[in-house]
């Protein structure tokens, strides 16, 4: 070829063009951004509105329905969902991948903007925030101390630490949890207001009148001016308790004859503890677009300033953190590229036994992975463990084309030729093959930019960095490679005289095996039905267990750590929930490889839902348990499904960084009503108990949660000129407590809020209590005017696609697999499904859904480019087929490890089957290629391809072992991220070794059988004669 001749007669050239791509290479390696995976997180926006103390009817109906109506039509958006609930709208959009953060957020502020007057009085502005609202965050930081109460750490956390870590890189939002916020609670005594003729709206006049602080002028004078403040703000507890509020025969009435001034907790329905003591927690919620391990990396730069902040008696500790397992899997995936690169180098110099010819393949290593940087950079990719896993497998094939030339130079020295004329010879009749094979494997990687969704940006970065790599092998091995081959291999064959050795007949065996392949190459010629019946065989084999095997979106992985949940009743108190959140903690503390655990107790955004908790158990480092996540997690399981009176169980973290709260298996239900939604979920959880491949079902309808229902005797009211108004304002009052004005504490402002005391408000017969004032001035008992009645209303009102919805999850059940358990759940769901009532898939059911058809149409594509792509080459449709029947036996291999194994189809697998197409074309197309050109010699067609399979054995030895060494790390992987790089590594390696053991028959039998449908000439027995003579090389000196 003229490029390596180019190469060969201007080797400086050839040098200085690698060392540009090495150089700019590490140029774009340090810029890279480094993560776990691709940027497969879809961008999502939540909206949260709340309406304090209404019901989720009436929040579905008044916000939710109208934002709904609104957003809809957002550009980009994938998926809409919505919850109503007691006081709180929360709407979920989900856009594609494509979609900007920045811009769709602002798109959901305008179309928010717009129908904002709609929405009803006494809402909090709705809350537009560029995270999932559901998501647990990255990382927890709590805040301990033995010698600071509650308010003090809350106060210290809210001004010092939350406002350091909010403007960090990546982070949304940070989150207090169990916080304890100062506020002057007045509690009140119905009995005692009653018996001195006040109500709460007397108490809160007065709070409102006589609470305030407000500028009211300046005195100007000739030389002085002076501006006027009233300080008429109340600040200390006993100020309040001093307050008048009327006069009842000549006597003040203060505030504290009907109750009590003290400075208290906001809100006490939740609570956290870290390893069993008490703590306020700060999360630390991403954006849904940053990058995990770059934000946690920003906060743990700011903890040693934070903790210099901290006063004497507090402690800040790193509670959770969820980018150690990155850390880590990076980490491991590093430790493999090194470990596949000292494995591949040696395997190249057990065969070439020589430094200086062990040099040349190898150069090709640094030179095509550390150029692909440059491609990674220029289509914004990034350095993540998926690319990683490529470079890994990369590493044994960029070596592939470099192997071939030597080997190709070699056999040209031993026929006499000089290094230069042999590199120059031996180039040109290789440079083909390795542009067919680079094209071809390339190639496979094609079909991936029609993929949507996760699968396509997962697959599009790792061909990027394979495809790259390899291609980058090919050009370094049609120039570089040769120039070297003339500069450092030296003349081994003297005058046609076969040498004792050869560099690349390591060993006698090499030649042995040579001899013994040609042999059964040409009995299987005369014998083809039994090649054929094995080709035949892997094929069925590979549709059966693509059937037959189970799949699952990616493998379960060794986190470091994993959550139990507790769901209680609805109705149950926070006290309730408390008792079964210890249990899980004391079970955490009875493992012995828990390093910590965290807990939290009423989880979610105000309001909290008090009948949830989760602890979150870190586990010890990799390096110091003999036991996986998984195995601890089956252990703990059965103790904790057996609590009596609430739904606990442990989850392991879901794949990609999806939402760890829920389990893997979900699917949407959508129908008319939520009554007909709570019949299909009450048939279908009876129907799943004891179901093998479904363990924890919930649904998230649940229309029972407990409720007294207060109606007003409007016609009574009327005449008593009590408004409906004043009625509900007393009861917010005494029964959920409401902001009256606000008090300053050491600059700051804080509420004051009014409510019964808690004693007060324990029984609904407590409400009898509470009096109106009506228009003559007397009170009213509000028992004249109102009835109670015990009913149960919605805990929650979902929507998907704004239409109603409910949602079914359940964890996969032991032995099972998600494809398993997704397929006994819908068929459930089937059978009791009414008309007009339809089923979507949610979370990792989804994205395993559309991933599975997604990856089957790539597959197929991928080989009918591949052999469009030969066609081309060849110039040739029959060629094509001949280097394709080398693909059935690598996934008969590959699939046939999975079963013994006990692997799946998944992401990771599928990506090793993907792979596996170019890998195992590579020793077809040298074998075509080299056949091709002895008969364009003039050699008979048996003849040529005998020779040609004989004479390329010993390369595709080398590079087959070079492929599997570079993979052997994957197989034999362990710690974080192992599950993942053991499937790629299996698949890869077994589909490798059966491919190559079947297509140096095949290969020959199909070129043979399709040159014979054009000759039509008898398949005849390879004469002695007509072989040419192999002469045996003699290894080089170093």
């Amino acid at each position: 070829m003229r490029l390596s001749a180019l190469s060969i007669e201007r080797p400086v050239l050839a040098t200085v063009a690698t060392l540009l791509l090495m150089l700019f290479g590490v140029l774009s390696f340090s810029r890279l951004p480094v993560r776990e995976y691709p940027d497969i997180t879809f961008p999502i926006v939540s909206v949260l509105t709340v309406y304090p103390s209404a019901d989720a009817q009436l929040v579905e109906t008044d916000i939710t329905s109208v934002l709904e109506d609104a957003l809809s039509g957002v550009e980009g958006l994938r998926t809409l969902r919505s919850t109503s609930r007691e006081g709180l709208s929360t709407i979920g959009l989900e856009f594609a991948l494509s979609r900007n953060l920045d811009a769709a957020a602002n798109d959901v502020r305008d179309r928010v903007a717009r129908v904002q007057h709609l929405l009803p009085q006494g809402i909090e502005a709705p809350l537009v925030m560029k995270e999932d609202s559901e998501s647990d965050g990255i990382m927890w930081l709590a805040v301990i101390s033995d010698r600071h109460s509650e308010l003090d750490i809350t106060d210290f956390a809210q001004r010092q630490l939350k406002d350091r870590l909010a403007p960090l890189p990546g982070v949304s939002s940070v989150v207090l949890d169990g916080e304890r916020r100062y506020a002057m609670r007045i509690w009140l005594d119905p009995d005692r207001l009653a018996s001195r003729l006040l109500t709460v709206q007397d108490v809160e006049d007065a709070l409102r009148t006589q609470n305030v602080s407000m500028p009211t002028g300046r005195i100007e004078s000739t030389q002085r001016e002076f501006s006027v403040r009233m300080g008429g703000g109340l600040e200390r507890p006993e100020q309040f308790n001093q307050l008048i509020l009327a006069y009842r025969d000549g006597y003040p009435v203060r505030l504290q004859d009907v109750g009590l001034a003290e400075i208290a907790a906001e809100d006490e329905r939740k609570l956290v503890r870290v390893n069993g003591k008490p703590a306020i927690g700060l999360g630390i919620m991403k954006q849904s677009k940053a990058n995990t391990l770059e934000t946690a990396r920003a906060v743990k730069r700011t903890l040693p300033s934070l903790e210099a902040l901290l006063p004497e008696g507090m402690q800040l500790v790193t509670a959770f953190d969820s980018s150690i397992y990155i850390e880590r899997s990076l980490h491991e995936v590093y430790e493999a590229v090194a470990l596949s690169v000292i494995l591949v180098v040696l395997v190249v110099f057990l065969f070439l036994r020589s430094a200086r010819a062990t040099l040349i393949p190898t150069v090709a290593i640094p030179g095509s992975i550390l150029g692909t940087f440059v491609l990674m950079q220029a289509t914004g990719s990034s350095i993540n463990t998926i690319t990683l896993l490529g470079f890994v497998l990369a590493i044994g094939l960029v070596v592939d084309d470099a192997i071939v030339v030597v080997e190709n130079v070699y056999r040209r020295i031993e026929q006499g030729l000089s290094p230069t004329e042999a590199a120059l010879e031996g180039s040109r009749e290789i440079g083909f093959a390795v542009i067919s094979t680079t094209l071809t494997l390339a190639a496979v990687f094609f079909p991936i930019i029609f993929l949507p969704g996760i699968v396509g940006r997962l697959f599009s970065e790792l061909g990027i960095a394979v495809a790259g790599s390899v291609l980058l092998s090919g050009f370094i091995a049609l120039t570089l490679t040769p120039a070297m081959c003339a500069r450092l291999l030296s003349r081994t064959v003297v005058a046609g005289s076969p040498s004792a050795g050869s560099a690349l007949d390591s060993s006698a065996w090499l030649q042995w095996l040579t001899r013994r392949y040609r042999a059964a190459l040409e009995t299987a010629l005369q014998w083809p039905s039994s090649v054929l019946l094995a080709a035949l065989a892997s094929l069925a084999v590979s549709g059966l267990l693509l059937w037959v095997l189970p799949s699952e979106l990616a493998p379960l992985e060794d986190t470091g750590w994993f959550a139990i949940h507790v769901n209680t009743p609805e109705g149950s108190t926070l006290d309730y929930t408390d008792r079964y959140a210890k249990d899980t903690e004391r079970t955490a503390a009875r493992i012995p490889e828990m390093d910590s655990y965290y807990t939290v107790v009423a989880r979610g955004w105000r309001p909290t839902q008090v009948t949830r908790a989760v602890t979150w158990v870190t586990l010890k480092d990799w390096s110091d348990r003999d036991r996986v996540q998984r195995e601890i997690v089956e252990e703990v399981e059965p103790a904790l499904s057996a609590i009596p009176g609430a739904s606990v169980f442990a989850l392991n973290p879901p794949p990609f960084n999806q939402e760890d709260s829920k389990t893997p298996v979900q699917l949407v239900v959508r129908g008319p009503a939520y009554d007909v939604l709570d019949k299909i979920m009450t048939q279908v959880r009876h129907d799943t108990v004891n179901h093998p491949a479904l363990v924890n079902i919930e649904s998230d309808l649940d229309l029972n949660k407990p409720e007294l229902r207060v109606d007003i005797n409007r016609d009574k009211a009327a005449d008593l000129g009590i408004p409906v108004e004043t009625i509900g304002r007393t009861l917010e009052v005494f029964l959920g407590g409401r902001k009256a004005s606000m008090f300053m504490r050491e600059g700051k402002e804080y509420p004051v809020i009014i409510q019964t005391q808690p004693h007060h408000r324990g029984t609904k017969s407590d409400i009898d209590r509470l009096h109106v004032r009506g228009t003559q001035g007397d009170l009213i008992p509000l028992s004249n005017l109102v009835s109670l009645s015990e009913t149960v209303a919605p805990k929650q009102l979902n929507h998907y696609e704004k239409l109603r919805a409910a949602t079914i999850s359940a964890g996969v059940g032991p032995g099972s697999t998600l494809s398993q358990s997704v397929e006994s759940l819908e068929q459930i769901i089937r059978t009791h499904l009414p008309p007009g009532a339809s089923i979507s898939y949610a979370g990792e059911t989804k994205e395993f859904k559309e991933s599975s058809g997604n990856l089957h149409f790539t597959f197929v594509l991928a080989l009918l480019v591949v052999y469009l792509i030969l066609a081309a080459q060849f110039e040739s449709f029959r060629h094509p087929i001949t280097v394709l029947v080398s693909v059935p036996p690598a996934l008969a291999g590959a699939l046939l490890a999975l079963l013994l194994f006990r692997g799946t189809l998944n992401i990771y697998s599928e990506i090793g089957l993907m792979i596996l197409i170019g890998l195992v074309t590579k020793n077809a197309i040298l074998i075509v290629e080299f056949a091709n050109q002895l008969r364009q010699d003039g050699r008979p067609t048996q003849v040529a391809i005998v020779e040609a399979a004989a004479l390329r054995l010993r390369p595709i030895i080398m590079t087959t072992m070079s492929t599997i060494l570079a993979a052997l790390p994957l197989a034999m992987a362990t710690g974080a991220g192992a599950a993942g790089r053991w499937h790629i590594g299996l698949v890869v390696i077994n589909g490798l070794m059966l491919s190559t053991l079947l297509t140096l028959f095949l290969v020959p039998l199909i070129y043979t059988m399709l040159a014979e449908l054009r000759w039509r000439g008898p398949v005849r027995q390879v004469k002695e004669t007509d072989r040419p003579e192999v002469v045996a090389l003699k290894p080089t000196q170093s």
